[in-house]
């Protein structure tokens, strides 16, 4: 079983969602804005994902820009932030028993079949 970390309304993340769907994949789907993450979730997920929380935030967000652009955090606030903030980590994110992995693009998904 495969976690999704999912936002329906982003087109990146429907199409992580349906490329695992296609895969005939059973997902636990995580509406992550709807159920957002702890800091304890959020520093797992980094590990699997082998990424620091800077390099997983969507800069183009309203909240980033005028919050905390041009501003230093360490890896730990950036997840706090994202925590406070769950919109602006990047998606989708896809969880399996060892590792993580960031569908943007999909095919990036092609990582578990390997």
């Amino acid at each position: 079983m495969y976690k999704i970390y999912h936002n329906p309304r982003c087109k990146k993340s429907r199409a992580g969602l349906k490329y695992m769907e296609d895969k005939n994949v059973e997902l636990d789907i995580i509406q992550y804005l709807k159920t957002p993450l702890s800091v304890e979730e959020l520093s797992d997920i980094f590990v699997k994902l082998n990424n620091k929380p800077s390099e997983m935030i969507r800069k183009q967000e309203a909240i980033y820009k005028s919050d905390f652009k041009g501003k230093s955090f360490n890896e730990d606030e950036w997840i706090r932030i994202i925590a406070q903030h769950p919109k602006l980590l990047n998606r989708p994110i896809v969880i399996g028993k060892h590792k993580a992995i960031w569908g943007d693009p999909a095919d990036n998904l092609d990582e578990f079949f390997k």
